[in-house]
């Protein structure tokens, strides 16, 4: 039986003359951290919108829990437990935390359109306090938040809507130590539940080697390179990134 929550098989995508993806073999397993790692242009944009739903491969297919299916877009993969954090967050700053954490999904009195904030308020506190994260106050306005408070409440937005597979679009860029810190601990406390599966997107890849249980390398559209972090390091993952680059010997 396949114990992969997520299996994309043979995925490819073209945009006209150019070929984004030619043939990508990617799994996820609950309870894994999966990095995904690859130079600009790689693929790596095009290869996440596929499996959000906003773009549909031009050949393979994409398994979930086992079963395939043709995500027919962000809503309908959203339907089934994959969520996605992308670095722009998607958050109102002007909302205090509760109600971003409720975006489209506000709880109103019936038949009175009246906002529920209490309850929103309560539940805000509960979502957070599962995963660790700790906000003084949910009725705080994000805007006011360091970013990796606001990253940290992007993600528990997406955990919150119960979400199987959770992809993160490069959680940890422009952030310093202390920020990286507290996404990085968030990592470790989703890892600890085993009920979800996680692909990491970045750059840094001591970040990757270090939270990560997989890593995946995607060049010239496909996946490469796919092996246990513990069993590579971050001087081979440079050089296999940058390999490509160099220049033959005279």
């Amino acid at each position: 039986m396949d114990d992969a929550l997520l299996r994309a098989e043979h995925v490819s995508k073209r945009f006209g003359p150019v070929s984004a993806l030619t043939d990508v073999n990617l799994h996820v397993r609950r309870g894994e951290i999966l990095g995904l790692i690859g130079d600009n242009g790689a693929g790596k944009s095009t290869l996440i919108k596929i499996l959000t739903g906003y773009h549909q491969p031009d050949g393979g297919r994409l398994l979930v829990d086992g079963e395939p299916v043709t995500l027919k877009s962000v809503v309908h993969a959203r339907s089934l437990g994959i969520e996605t954090v992308f670095q722009d967050l998607a958050m109102v700053n002007d909302l205090p935390v509760y109600l971003n954490l409720h975006l489209n999904k506000e709880l109103v009195h019936r038949p009175l359109p009246f906002l529920r904030r209490r309850e929103m308020r309560r539940r805000a506190r509960e979502a957070l306090d599962s995963i660790g994260i700790d906000i003084p106050s949910v009725t705080a306005e994000v805007g006011l938040l360091s970013g990796g408070q606001r990253q940290a409440i992007a993600v528990a937005r997406s955990v919150y809507s119960n979400a199987k597979l959770l992809l993160l679009d490069e959680p940890l860029a422009a952030m310093g130590a202390k920020e990286s810190g507290l996404i990085l601990r968030l990592l470790a406390e989703l890892k600890q539940r085993g009920d979800l599966a996680i692909i990491l997107i970045a750059h840094n890849y001591a970040q990757v080697v270090d939270v990560c249980d997989r890593v995946n390398l995607l060049q010239h559209g496909k996946i490469t390179f796919d092996r246990a972090a513990a069993d590579t390091s971050v001087a081979e993952l440079l050089e296999l990134v940058h390999a490509e680059y160099r220049l033959p010997p005279n």
